[in-house]
């Protein structure tokens, strides 16, 4: 997986949540994207489900597979690497 992609994917949580004030830089990537760490919400979760499949092309199928793959941004780039079109 590349340093690019994992630029990539902090880029469209603060594009797709229209997060004000924070870079791509402030994100760790391997830090918790629900509770403690981020502390997104469900809300946050389907808003990065679309923004995935539009920048991507990756499908997220159902709740179970979401909540593997947005435990972190390294988690969602994976993801983006082994499903992308």
């Amino acid at each position: 997986m590349s340093d690019e992609l994992i630029f990539q994917v902090k880029q469209l949580i603060i594009d797709s949540l229209r997060i004000e004030g924070l870079s791509t830089h402030d994100i760790e990537t391997d830090a918790p994207l629900f509770g403690e760490g981020l502390g997104l919400d469900s809300i946050d979760a389907l808003q990065l489900v679309v923004g995935m499949e539009n920048a991507f092309g990756v499908v997220v199928p159902d709740a179970a597979v979401g909540t593997k793959v947005f435990q972190s941004v390294r988690t969602m780039a994976d993801y983006i690497a082994q499903h992308a079109a």
